[in-house]
């Protein structure tokens, strides 16, 4: 059974498990499948806005298949996520991913 599946399967018994659908929006990110990807991370900030990592990897998502305007929104609401959770580690990984990509785009 590949990783995709059992996690899906984690996901049927329990839809709301941010940690099994955002390992599933990895999977999907490695397999190529960026629509699925973008769907699981989306769902996970729904569910649980508060799972600052979605963030950091939904924005690098969008930044790797030219989604650069989605991307900066989503690197900023995360941001500010992080601010309110006092999470300083993550704040400054987005911080980084941001600049990165808005010097990128000079």
């Amino acid at each position: 059974m590949s990783r995709i599946n059992i996690l899906k399967s984690f996901l049927e018994i329990d839809p709301k498990d941010s940690f099994s659908r955002y390992a599933l929006a990895l999977e999907y990110m490695k397999a190529g499948q960026h629509d699925d990807a973008a769907r699981e991370f989306e769902t996970v900030r729904t569910n649980d806005p508060d799972y600052v990592a979605a963030y950091f990897q939904l924005g690098k998502l969008y930044q790797q298949i030219l989604r650069v305007h989605d991307a900066e929104k989503i690197f900023r609401t995360g941001i500010s996520v992080a601010t309110k959770l006092q999470d300083e580690h993550t704040r400054s990984e987005l911080e980084a991913a941001l600049e990165e990509l808005l010097s990128a785009g000079n």
